[in-house]
């Protein structure tokens, strides 16, 4: 299941015999979300001659998300042990 939402670890180690995998990710917008802010963002960039980018890009840097990072122990079945929040 966590592979499936938050995609492969960027860690993965043994430590005293028990597994732990560390998942980073941005907490953000879906895909159709982020097709939907693309195409106003161009349609606006065509409308105002290019002047949208003064204002559009600071406000989609405020606006990509958070970065996230958390770590995952899991026990001798391999069921998640525990969950370690390290950046959010």
């Amino acid at each position: 299941m966590l592979l499936a939402e938050f995609g492969m670890p960027t860690v993965s180690e043994l430590r005293d015999g028990k597994k732990h995998e560390i998942y980073k990710f941005v907490q953000g917008y879906s895909a159709g979300a982020k097709a939907g802010r693309a195409v106003f963002h161009g349609a606006a960039d065509v409308l105002t001659l290019g002047l949208w980018e003064i204002v559009g890009t600071p406000v989609e840097g405020t606006f990509s998300g958070d970065e996230m990072a958390y770590e995952v122990s899991y026990d001798k079945d391999d069921r998640v042990d525990q969950v370690i929040a390290l950046k959010k």
